[in-house]
This record gives structure tokens, sequence and C-alpha cells, in this order.
């Protein structure tokens, strides 16, 4: 099964909250979730009622939806989590912001995470001077990611400049607007992580 290639609104209306999935639009009135407030169907605005697995299912597909990450690819991560020492769920929420086109996106260089997951396919970005293509690819403390020298210029990235301000910066990320780059000075901590999951339900649901 490919990608999500409908409505992203939908997604976000579904989940009952903003995933920020279409850039600019997520920040206006025309936003899916202002507009309507219920998910999406003829029986959306029907009363939901979930089970506790229903909701947990619910936050798993909500961490999915934000990080534009498929369901094998999602319980590697989570296997991953669950190997590492500590709280696993913050740490899997941790390694969905260490992946490439998610850090592109909190540099500002994409208006949303799937922008910046076209751009890094396309190959406008370089790690530590080298070119890197593959959005899964997981950032390092340390790691300077900057747009491609010979593919400053285009368009898309004057586009994206102009409407940066809209997304904020984070404090574990060090950027340089003029140059289209930035370096990564820690891994994030969980409060610094702007995601509306519950990632302890994710945890239970695994570990059903």
């Amino acid at each position: 099964m490919g990608r999500h290639t409908e409505a992203v609104c939908r997604l976000c209306r579904r989940e009952k909250d903003k995933l920020y999935l279409k850039g600019d639009r997520c920040y206006s009135d025309k936003c899916g979730v202002v507009r309507h407030a219920y998910p999406p169907g003829e029986h959306g605005q029907a009363r939901q009622k979930f089970s506790e697995y229903g909701m947990q299912l619910r936050e798993k597909q909500k961490a999915r939806r934000i990080y534009g990450v498929m369901e094998r690819q999602f319980r590697r991560y989570f296997k991953e989590a669950d190997r590492r020492r500590g709280v696993t769920g913050e740490i899997l929420i941790q390694l969905l912001e260490s992946r490439l086109d998610n850090v592109a996106y909190r540099l500002g260089l994409g208006r949303s995470r799937a922008e910046a997951r076209q751009l890094i396919n396309h190959g406008h970005f370089e790690v530590n001077g080298r070119k890197v293509d593959i959005p899964s690819y997981l950032i390092k403390v340390g790691d300077v990611i900057a747009v491609r020298e010979n593919r400053k210029n285009k368009p898309v990235f004057k586009e994206i400049t102009e409407a940066r301000d809209q997304q904020g910066t984070v404090d574990w990320l060090e950027v340089d607007h003029e140059k289209l780059q930035g370096r990564v000075l820690r891994m994030p901590q969980r409060d610094e992580i702007d995601v509306p999951v519950t990632e302890h339900l994710i945890v239970e649901l695994y570990s059903r």
C-alpha cells in the first residue's frame, strides 16, 4: 500500500486535531479542522464513543499521519524504541523527530513535512556536505543539514523562506536562514516536541 494521496485535510478532521499536513493552509481560516470540526463522512457529526483499543489505535494513527510513516516502518521505530533504555513512548517520538524530513521541516526548509520529504527525495539536501535523498535518514547530534549549493536559487526555496515565520523555530536546532542550513545541537526532550500525541497509548497498543 502506498502513501495517502487524497485530501490530507480529511486526515486532520478524522483525528479532530490539527496535524499540520498542508503547510500554509493549516495556519489560515481555510484549515479543514477550523471549518469543519468533526470527522468526514455522513456519520461524522454523530456522537462517537471509543473503546480502550479504539483510543489507542487513534493515537497510533495520529502519530503515523503527522510524521508520514507507513505501518510497517512505524512498527520498526517502536521496536527500536522498545529496545533502547528509557521511556519507550518518549524514545519513539524522539526517533520520529530525528527523521531528516522532520528536521528539515523544523529548520523551516519545508512548509510541511510532506514538502520537506519531497524535496529530499528530489536530491535538494545534504547532510555534513554529502547528498542525502532518504527522508527517513536519522539525524544525530552535530549533524549539519543544508540545501545543496546548486539548488538554493530554486523558486520553491524563495517561497518557503517567505512563509517561514508561521512555523517558528525549536531550541534543539541552530538555524542559519541566510545559508539555508541548520545544525542539531542536541536531541529534543518530550516537552519540546509539540505533537498532539499521547504516546503511552501507542505503547499500550503494541504491548497487547
